[in-house]
């Protein structure tokens, strides 16, 4: 069977990119996005070619970067416009095939395989998409090109962002190429498995792609043959339009303005969370067994925190059992010491036109008066009904409802 040809196109520096199209004064500025810098949120989200040449990077703070470049363009995001943008790409990338997956807002994967006829060979194509997007959208796109996923996905974040047109494939002529990069190179490797790894003397992809696969086995079951196959430049894994149709969680996440230390305040936000976490998922027609709750503590230099769940007897979208839930294990795992940030989700969902109920519990009553609460959420905002915690000095609600994904709008 012939081997697929499957692109990885990312789009660079995408909210700068974005924001200077959107003001062409911004153009040969050295620009950043980045959260409030009154609030916890001031860390860099998205800096320009030019903010880098001064060595600003992405997630750092943003007084760090102003003090790198004192002339530094500071822009707050504008979420809804990266989404618009971001939909409009892929309105672009669906000319060239039927076969787009989005992988984030700014990355997208297709399979053109059965496209590659009408231009001739992937190079042409790649270099035809690229110009297309930044005729049409303004912005800058760099492409890999691999005949799975994973090699396509290497192929820009190693190679295509480095090379002047942009554009790399990455197959078995040039594999030792990827094989001599630090084994943090690779695709699905964060700093806690390169440390796992190097720890094993694994430090390049190359050495990991020889490491015998059954050793990687045992210690982390079907992940280290993932591991093994990745660097190999094996992946099975299909480009499917259908990737995010079955939600695996639903879940909520904030950094609070401020370190929170008394339980009454870290209580009404562990309700906010919960509660806005159940409306999603209503609204998405989901419920769920599996309650998470994820806390970071306030001390930057050496972070505390922790990530536990525990499975519910019935499924479940209601507020105060999700709540029920995370707050118990809050309560279990917390070490008393200030926490910076507070995470919510739910997991092991099933559809909801279908479920099992207790019958010791007046469900019916509770599911008519979430009905009702919906209706008056959908219609008038998320702020139109609250609970009374929420108007305190510790409530985010109001906060949260003028963002998306955790930025203002």
């Amino acid at each position: 069977m012939k081997d697929k040809v499957i692109f990885l196109v990312d789009i660079q520096s995408f909210y700068a990119s974005v924001e200077k199209v959107r003001n062409t004064a911004y153009q040969n500025k050295p620009l950043v996005v980045a959260g409030d810098p009154e609030r916890r949120s001031g860390i860099i989200l998205a800096a320009c070619p030019i903010a880098k040449g001064f060595g600003i990077k992405t997630a750092e703070l943003l007084w760090q970067a102003q003090t790198k470049c004192p002339q530094l363009v500071v822009v707050k995001p504008h979420m809804q416009t990266y989404i618009n943008v971001s939909v409009a790409i892929s309105r672009i990338m669906e000319q060239f095939t039927d076969l787009v997956e989005p992988f984030s807002i700014d990355e997208q994967f297709l399979d053109v395989s059965g496209s590659l006829n009408i231009l001739g060979n992937e190079y042409k194509m790649a270099a035809t998409l690229q110009r297309q997007i930044l005729n049409d959208v303004g912005v800058y796109a760099r492409i890999g090109i691999g005949k799975n996923k994973a090699l396509a996905k290497m192929a820009c974040d190693n190679f295509a962002k480095g090379n002047k047109k942009g554009i790399f494939k990455l197959d078995e002529t040039n594999m030792e190429q990827l094989w001599k990069l630090p084994v943090n190179k690779m695709f699905g490797v964060g700093r806690r498995m390169e440390k796992n790894l190097q720890g094993m003397g694994i430090f390049t992809i190359g050495q990991l792609a020889t490491f015998p696969v059954e050793i990687l086995k045992k210690r982390w079951g079907i992940n280290g043959e993932v591991l093994w196959q990745t660097a190999n430049g094996i992946d099975p894994s299909p480009v499917t339009v259908k990737t995010h149709d079955q939600q695996k969680a639903v879940g909520h996440h904030m950094t609070l303005p401020r370190d929170y230390s008394e339980i009454e305040e870290i209580k009404t936000v562990l309700l906010e969370l919960s509660t806005e976490v159940a409306r999603r998922c209503r609204n998405k027609g989901y419920m769920g067994t599996t309650v998470s709750c994820g806390v970071r503590g306030a001390d930057f230099d050496a972070p505390t925190g922790f990530h536990r769940q525990m499975t519910l007897p019935i499924p479940t979208n209601f507020d105060m059992d999700i709540f029920t839930a995370a707050y118990k294990l809050f309560l279990r795992h917390w070490d008393r010491q200030p926490v910076r940030s507070l995470g919510v989700s739910l997991t092991n969902l099933q559809t909801a036109d279908c479920y099992q109920i207790d019958l010791f519990d007046n469900y019916l009553e509770r599911e008519r008066l979430n009905h009702a609460l919906d209706a008056i959420w959908n219609k008038y905002g998320r702020t139109a009904i609250f609970r009374a915690s929420s108007l305190t000095h510790a409530g985010q609600a109001f906060e949260r409802a003028k963002k998306i994904g955790g930025h203002y709008k």
